[in-house]
């Protein structure tokens, strides 16, 4: 997968990046990554990218040129027709299903927005998913990015060393996780469940499989209505 960048604030993204499970598909050459700085694609000495929004109102918004600019070279190095991610609270509220949706695209760019939001214009002519990280509001595009960006590329084959730790992640049934326990088996008072000691194969997969219906009924009965 190519997945090309778009921040004004390209060292956060690094940042991220270096210390992220995409590190490891970047390594394996799974995964090719662009950070494209939006200030590159300015035309004044400045450097700006925002301005005030038509029709008056508080706060700033990204303009157009800048973003045109940098979308359409990020398009003219992509080798595949890229799909165009703008994480916005206007957008699709993020799930499994759809990170895993996009998880098979050859070619992903990712807009980080700042300030009230882009032009609406940049909207309508490249974007393919607006898609929201839930219902509040963030300051810092480059984070809510990262979130769906990392949601996508663990489930790209080859990235995670085990694609079977993910595959049984909460959500991919539409169930909440079973809770997991490690050495040593008593701390402190508490021990590990004796099923999970006991090396009976199906004992242990169906007390998973009833302590996730069991954590999912109780924290998100919501799952569990769905058609």
């Amino acid at each position: 997968m190519e997945v090309y960048i778009i921040t004004p604030f390209p060292d956060s993204i690094k940042t991220l990046i270096d210390n992220n499970i995409a590190n490891q598909g970047l390594k394996k050459g799974h995964l090719s990554i662009e950070i494209v700085n939006l200030r590159d694609f300015t035309t004044d000495n400045y450097k700006k990218i925002d301005d005030e929004p038509y029709g008056g109102g508080s706060g700033m918004v990204m303009m157009c040129e800048p973003l045109f600019g940098a979308i359409e070279y990020c398009i003219s190095k992509s080798e595949k027709k890229p799909k165009i991610i703008f994480p916005s609270p206007k957008g699709k509220v993020l799930n499994h299903s759809l990170s895993s949706n996009l998880s098979t695209e050859s070619s992903l760019i990712f807009i980080c927005g700042h300030y009230k939001g882009v032009d609406e214009r940049v909207i309508e002519k490249y974007v393919d998913f607006e898609i929201s990280i839930g219902d509040f509001i963030i300051s810092n595009g480059e984070l809510s990015t990262m979130i769906i960006f990392d949601s996508i590329v663990r489930l790209v084959p080859g990235v995670l060393n085990d694609i079977n730790s993910a595959l049984t992640d909460s959500f991919v049934d539409d169930l909440l996780d079973a809770p997991y326990f490690t050495r040593p088996s008593e701390i402190d008072g508490l021990k590990v469940p004796d099923v999970l000691l006991s090396g009976d194969h199906k004992a242990i997969e169906k007390w998973r499989n009833d302590k996730k219906l069991e954590l999912t009924k109780d924290r998100r009965p919501d799952l569990l209505e769905k058609d």
